[in-house]
This record gives C-alpha cells, structure tokens and sequence, in this order.
C-alpha cells in the first residue's frame, strides 16, 4: 500500500513517514501543492490544509479525480466549519492535529475500507507477486510455485491482507476489522481458525508467522528471516 504525506512541516513530516513505514506502508513525502498535483496515485493522501503554496482544499479537489485513492485532510483547523469544507472538497475523512498514532492508522484502514473497490478496478490484472506466491486480485486467484489454490473469500481476503502489508506485522485488531468487521472474542477465535487453514494450504514456502501479543506476517520471500 501507497501513502503520500502532503505535509510541509519537517517535524511533522518526518514522523508520520516514520510510523507509517512502521506500519507496513510504502510512504512518499512531499511539501507542497504543486508537488502533489503532479505526484503518482497514491493509496492514501494525507494533506495538510495549511500549505506554503496553496490551499490544501484544492489539492483534495484534484483528487477526487482519483476514485481509487483515499483523501484525508490532516489539519490544526479544529472548528466544525472547516470540517465540513474538507469534506466538502472531496476528502473521505478529517483528522485534526495533535493525534494519537492509533487513530490516524485506524482511519486509514477505514477509508481504505471505503476504496477497496475502486482499487481493484483500477488495476484489475496486476498480479502481486512474494516469492513462490502470485495472486491475481482481479479474479481472485491464488498460485504457489504454479499450484492452484483453492481459498474461501475470507482465506481470500486474510491473505490478500497479509500479502500487501508484507513482511511487516499486521495487528489482530486491523485484520479482524478489515476482514469481519468486528473485534469480539468469537471473532478472534474464527481469525485464529483461518490462519490455521491458510498455513495448511500454502505450505512451507509461504509462511505465516505468529508475533505473539500483536498479530502476523507473511514471509514468502525470505524464510532465512524465520528463526
């Protein structure tokens, strides 16, 4: 996954590419309104309002061009009025600053949620690729080292998961809200159960790790990482 920081404060930008990168993302930063006008589509936009060259409602509006792209206005303007604007401008949600880490991560997760769809379509035939692992999203196909497998949708839907944010450790908590839309304990006890299954079909090339206390990560194309 792709996240484009559009943030002119160096502080600020360095921290959020740091954590981001943490949490598994691909993470570009710019600092101005011209510069990401002519940026590549991203995943996810974070854009700052207050921008030295323009308005960073503006650049939302642009944007909205990008049906496949989430747009989150990232902004000290705390009042309901400049809420509504971003919104407004064509942002899929509004964080204001200061924040906490947890929730910017759980509003990406939630407006990537949102553009799942639009995503897929936008690149339907694209395969991703992790070692002996190939997936096809577009028509949901699944090979290892040129074996079919036969997944259900949410083994599917697990491992697609697991692949994009790969090698990086993905949280219980993310993938039972991504994948079931829920956090109890039944909920947890069915991920526990599919990744089970999901070890078992792929086999030993394509490992699931446990990181106990926090959640998964797939390794598929490097096993000397595994201890």
């Amino acid at each position: 996954m792709r996240i484009t920081v559009i943030e002119d404060d160096d502080r600020v930008a360095r921290g959020l590419v740091t954590v981001l990168a943490q949490a598994g993302f691909e993470v570009h930063r710019i600092a101005t309104a011209a510069e990401a006008v002519r940026a590549a589509p991203s995943d996810v936009v974070l854009v700052d309002l207050g921008l030295p060259d323009g308005d960073g409602l503006d650049v939302i509006r642009k944007l909205r061009d990008r049906p496949e792209t989430a747009v989150i206005a990232v902004t000290a303007r705390s009042e309901e009025h400049e809420r509504v604007r971003g919104l407004r401008a064509g942002a899929d949600d509004y964080i204001v600053k200061p924040f906490g880490i947890p929730e910017l991560l759980a509003r990406i997760d939630a407006v990537l949620r949102r553009t799942r769809a639009a995503r897929a379509l936008s690149h339907p035939d694209e395969p991703l690729v992790l070692g002996p692992m190939r997936i096809v999203v577009g028509t949901r196909d699944v090979t290892v080292d040129g074996t079919p497998m036969t997944l259900t949708r949410k083994e599917f839907e697990l491992l697609l998961l697991l692949a994009r944010r790969a090698p990086n450790v993905v949280s219980r908590d993310v993938i039972l809200d991504q994948i079931w839309g829920a956090t109890w304990e039944s909920s947890s006890r069915t991920l526990d159960t599919h990744i089970a299954a999901l070890r078992h079909k792929l086999g030993a090339d394509v490992l699931i790790r446990t990181i106990h206390g926090v959640g998964y990560r797939l390794l598929a194309d490097q096993p000397e990482l595994i201890g």
